[in-house]
């Protein structure tokens, strides 16, 4: 062989050589970028519990008394209202007369609204809004200036609790606070907590956030 052919075989090696590189450097590559590739299964299983976890059910805030609703009926201004809940747990609209809305979940009160205007309004498109919340309240009881019932208008520990009752009278024991709650079961749970600690920073989970019908009692 002489110069040129050699020089020539030379190159052709060089070239095989790197085009062999080349090709086994590309399943690497693509093998690299998938290393945790998520199959079909998973994704497809994966979507619906996002679906479910972030469901919540809607409208399940019971209505009561002295709620402030907004009931609006479409097109039809002359029925539609902005009134309390009496104390009777009832409200009054025109051509509707008297329903019972304590009790009643929004959604459950537009039905009944909309099932009693077809007598007079063809196909009646109802919505019910809680304006103002003003059944939800808790009690604080004992040695307080201002004992009473007060709204939950907003979330509200025991510490707001015994600032809206106007802090404690002379005596008041301010380490032996409690507070009652309603189980659902219909049992009643006593929930210890004492002022002087929480006020210096220890057991700060004693100040809880209170519920419906809580019963704070200040001995």
């Amino acid at each position: 062989m002489n110069i040129r052919g050699a020089h020539t075989a030379g190159l052709g090696c060089v070239l095989f050589l790197l085009a062999s590189g080349l090709s086994a450097q590309v399943p690497a590559k693509a093998s690299s970028q998938g290393q945790n590739p998520v199959p079909l299964e998973a994704t497809s299983m994966t979507q619906p519990e996002m679906r479910s976890v972030s469901k919540t059910p809607a409208n399940s805030f019971i209505i009561g008394n002295d709620d402030v609703l907004v009931v609006h009926v479409w097109k039809e201004p002359d029925v539609s209202r902005t009134l309390p809940v009496r104390s009777d747990g009832r409200i009054s609209l025109p051509l509707v007369g008297e329903v019972q809305a304590a009790g009643q979940t929004p959604v459950q009160l537009e039905e009944e609204i909309a099932g009693k205007l077809q007598k007079y309004i063809t196909d009646p498109q109802v919505t019910v809004i809680v304006q103002e919340i003003n059944s939800e309240k808790f009690n604080i009881l004992g040695q307080v200036a201002k004992p009473g019932a007060y709204s939950l208008t907003r979330e509200t520990t025991v510490l707001d609790a015994i600032a809206s009752a106007g802090g404690f009278r002379d005596f008041a024991k301010q380490k032996a606070i409690y507070i009652l709650r309603q189980e659902l079961g219909g049992g009643e749970s006593r929930i210890p907590f004492n002022y002087k600690d929480v006020i210096k920073g220890k057991n700060a989970g004693q100040n809880i956030r209170l519920e419906p019908r809580d019963t704070v009692v200040v001995p």
